[in-house]
């Protein structure tokens, strides 16, 4: 068995190996903070499929990628060495509103735009663009 200190990382960068090496979809594995960040992702259309395979001890996470967008740029903010605290009043925009941050707040994941409308404060776990 393998530990990761820091498992929304790996799902990151599995996402982007999956992508740099141009397959439609990777997979790994599942919890329930990375299938929300990735129900997100496919809400705000980053990616196109979100499903998970497997019975419940070994449960993966098979993420497919829209072939219309260009390859994610996915960046890690909040690491657990050092994690990211913002308020809603130093919430600023990615890539001037091209892209989002995602962030933990006590009402779960939400994009940073929804932050600001909400006037919530939280974590920043990544940026996409």
């Amino acid at each position: 068995m393998v530990y990761l200190s820091d498992p929304i990382g790996d799902l990151l960068t599995r996402m982007r190996n999956a992508q740099h090496a141009r397959r439609p979809a990777c997979q790994a594995p599942w919890s329930k903070i990375k299938q929300q960040l990735c129900e997100l992702l496919k809400k705000e259309g980053w990616i196109e499929e979100v499903e998970v395979i497997g019975e419940a001890p070994k449960q993966e996470l098979l993420v497919t990628f829209s072939r219309e967008k260009p390859t994610l740029t996915l960046e890690r903010r909040s690491k657990p060495g050092r994690r990211l605290y913002v308020g809603f009043a130093e919430l600023k925009p990615v890539l001037q509103g091209f892209g989002m941050a995602v962030l933990t707040t006590s009402d779960g994941l939400l994009t940073d735009r929804q932050a600001r409308k909400r006037k919530m404060g939280g974590e920043i776990l990544c940026t996409v663009s």
